[in-house]
C-alpha cells in the first residue's frame, strides 16, 4: 500500500514540513553534483557508522564527531527513489503532526525521532562499519505519531497486489499498521543483512509513539477526535 494523501486538513500552513524537504532535496542535489569519489567521502563523513559510535577503537574514525552524524545523516540519500520515497511521508504525515505541535516543537521531535531511530539501528548492529543515511527514521517517528493523533484519518492508498492495482480510502490506522508490520517482518528476515535499516524505522515509530504525548500542544486530543473532510 502506498500512500498518496489524505483527508486530514491543516489549520497552518507547514512551513518546518516544506523546510525540511527543501533542505533534503538541496543536500541531494549537492550529493548529485559531486564527483564519485568526493560523494564517497561526504557520505562517508556525514553518515552513521555504528562501528564508530559503540567501538571507536576497531573502526575507522570519521572526520566528524560521531554524536553529530546522528543527525547529519538524517539529511543523506542513496538515490532519487530512496528521497521521493521519504518526502512523499514526510508531506502526507509531516503536515498535520506539525500543526498538532507548533514549529519549533516539531523541529525537536523530528530530530529527536531521527536520533533514536538511529541509535535503534546502531544498536541492533554495533559492529557494522556499513554507513546508514536517510530521513526515515525521522519520518517513522511522525508515523508513530499521527497515528496515536489522526487514527481514523482518511488515506488515500494505490493498493497493488500482482496485477490488482486499484486506489482505495483506508483509515489511517489500517495504512500505518501495515506498514509497521511490514518493518517487522524484514527486520527478522534481513537478520543484519545491509541494504534497508529497518530497525530504525521501528526504533522511530515507537519513539513517535511515546514523545507525542509530550510534544503536541494541549488543546490538541489523541485518538482523533475531530471531523473530517472527504477526499
Amino acid at each position: 500500500m502506498i500512500p498518496l494523501k489524505d483527508s486530514n486538513p491543516t489549520e497552518r500552513f507547514p512551513v518546518i514540513t516544506v523546510a525540511f524537504i527543501i533542505l533534503n532535496i538541496l543536500v541531494f542535489l549537492y550529493q548529485a553534483s559531486l564527483g564519485d569519489d568526493t560523494v564517497e567521502s561526504f557520505v562517508g563523513a556525514f553518515s552513521l557508522v555504528p562501528a564508530r559510535l559503540f567501538h571507536a577503537g576497531t573502526a575507522l574514525p570519521g572526520p566528524v564527531p560521531v554524536g553529530i552524524t546522528i543527525f547529519t545523516s538524517q539529511f543523506l540519500h542513496g538515490g532519487l527513489l530512496h528521497l521521493s520515497g521519504n518526502m512523499l511521508y514526510l508531506w502526507i504525515f509531516g503536515n498535520n503532526v506539525e500543526d498538532a505541535m507548533g514549529k519549533f516543537r516539531f523541529i525537536v521531535f523530528y530530530l529527536l525521532c531521527g536520533a533514536l531511530a538511529s541509535m535503534a539501528h546502531a544498536l541492533m548492529n554495533d559492529r557494522s562499519n556499513i554507513p546508514m543515511i536517510g530521513a526515515s527514521g525521522a519520518i517513522s517517528g511522525i508515523l508513530g505519531a499521527y497515528v496515536l493523533l489522526y487514527p481514523k484519518a482518511r488515506i488515500l492508498t494505490l493498493f497493488t497486489l500482482g496485477f490488482f492495482v486499484r486506489m482505495i480510502e483506508v483509515p489511517a490506522i489500517m495504512v500505518l499498521g501495515f506498514w509497521l508490520v511490514f518493518q517487522f517482518l524484514n527486520a527478522l528476515v534481513a537478520s543484519g543483512a545491509g541494504g534497508v535499516a529497518w530497525y530504525a524505522h521501528i526504533g522511530g515509530f515507537l519513539a513517535g509513539l511515546a514523545l507525542i504525548i509530550l510534544f503536541k500542544r494541549s488543546d490538541v486530543p489523541l485518538w482523533g477526535k475531530r471531523g473530517y473532510r472527504t477526499l
